[in-house]
């Protein structure tokens, strides 16, 4: 992975993601997709489903279309400065770049057949997410997902040269649904455990983005989904804004509880610091130091 060495002055994007997992036989697993490599955002690399917020997200009507208030949405975030139209804007913006890329539908309709295939053909007709909800008579499965982190793009990002204020959902994937790459923005798939994709990432097998990384070392402190869904249900979501700085020609990503960062109280557990080494990001310690 290439390093990014410009500013950005403009204002962060809004995004929304969603960390779909599962439980599998050797423990908790992860779904990552592999953004097309002519991507102008993280192009090659593994990530998580999800992208900016569409205007059309803050247009859907969450009384006909939603399992919850846009006040209980806008408490679940916790984040007192946002409107309630932006918070469920927010939900609306995970839900549907996860369906658009991964084909995973958190919604349910009157009918007991899962609705995700008929959906999906909607989709692909041309019809918008809204209308296809509109369509099929479908409520949005919000509590399904929930609020795990917040992660703003510092002004000196680090592998691209774009800015976005993305909000991080966890989410089990629905039983009897199948997730995979859509082939348009994304070329591959697949399941992993959070350290097993920390190890292909080391060995060079995949690519991943700092945010990535950061949130793949977290998540493997937990062995299975209810744990994650617990942790996330316990706290409020924490901020996390890395700070760069170069020393001595080598860049160097801080994070909250680093020495180097202004906020002194750390928000994740792992390392408070990556470095770009090797065209890759890492802790000081070496790879055992993503668990430290």
């Amino acid at each position: 992975m290439e390093l990014n060495l410009e500013t950005v002055a403009t204002p962060p994007r809004a995004a929304a993601t969603v960390v779909l997992l599962r439980d599998a036989p050797a423990g908790l697993e992860v779904f990552l997709m592999k953004r097309h490599g002519l991507s102008d955002v993280l192009g090659g690399a593994y990530v998580f489903p999800g992208g900016k917020v569409d205007a059309a997200d803050a247009d859907l009507d969450m009384a006909q279309h939603g399992d919850q208030p846009a006040a209980a949405l806008h408490a679940g975030l916790g984040e007192r400065e946002l409107s309630e139209a932006t918070a469920a804007a927010l939900y609306v913006a995970a839900l549907r770049e996860a369906f658009e890329e991964s084909g995973v539908l958190f919604a349910q309709g009157a009918a007991a057949t899962p609705p995700a295939a008929q959906a999906a053909a909607l989709l692909r007709d041309g019809a918008s997410f809204n209308a296809v909800l509109a369509q099929m008579a479908l409520r949005l499965q919000t509590r399904a997902i929930l609020p795990w982190s917040r992660w703003i793009t510092p002004v000196r990002p680090s592998v691209m040269n774009k800015r976005f204020d993305t909000r991080f959902f966890v989410a089990a994937v629905p039983g009897g649904q199948v997730a995979r790459h859509d082939d348009f923005e994304t070329t591959e798939s697949i399941w992993l455990s959070p350290r097993e994709a920390l190890r292909q990432y080391w060995s060079g097998q995949i690519e991943l983005a700092p945010p990535q990384i950061m949130s793949l070392a977290h998540l493997a402190r937990h062995s299975a989904v209810a744990s994650v869904l617990a942790a996330a249900q316990a706290r409020r979501p924490p901020v996390i804004q890395p700070e760069s700085f170069d020393d001595n020609g080598e860049r160097m990503i801080c994070y909250p509880g680093d020495e180097r960062h202004s906020v002194r109280e750390q928000a994740l557990p792992g390392p408070t610091r990556l470095f770009y080494r090797n065209k890759r990001f890492e802790p000081l310690c070496g790879f055992d130091g993503l668990f430290a």
